[in-house]
């Protein structure tokens, strides 16, 4: 009989396999085992200033800004697609772009920095 851990949808599960008579039996465990956290992303790379977060998730389309480039209150920082939609990012005041922590394709969750103000 051979013990054997196996990730589904990433949910662990302890299984023993017996094989008898040529054929294979497999036997779940009766409970799974939750999969181990996985590691948290990057923390912002500018110290200090203030970070634009995503208000939902999604993926993003367009970072129209660069690090040390100057906005003004309603420029477009970043463009995020949620829902089949496009959401435009825009900044709530005039700023200096500090840091930008995300790239064209890249999926984020709400919460997480776009990009941070000085």
């Amino acid at each position: 009989m051979k013990n054997l851990k196996i990730t589904v949808n990433g949910v662990v599960y302890d299984v023993q396999v017996e094989e008898a008579d040529g054929s294979v039996q497999t036997t779940a465990a009766a409970a799974p085992k939750a999969a181990p956290a996985p590691a948290p992303k990057a923390a912002p790379k500018a110290t200090g200033g203030e970070p634009v977060k995503a208000p939902m998730p999604g993926t993003i389309l367009d970072v129209p800004v660069k690090a040390g480039q100057s906005v003004k209150s309603g420029d477009v920082l970043v463009v995020l697609e949620a829902m089949k939609m496009e959401n435009e990012i825009k900044a709530g005041r005039d700023a200096t772009v500090a840091s930008v922590e995300v790239s064209k394709g890249e999926s984020v969750d709400t919460g997480a920095v776009l990009v941070t103000l000085n």
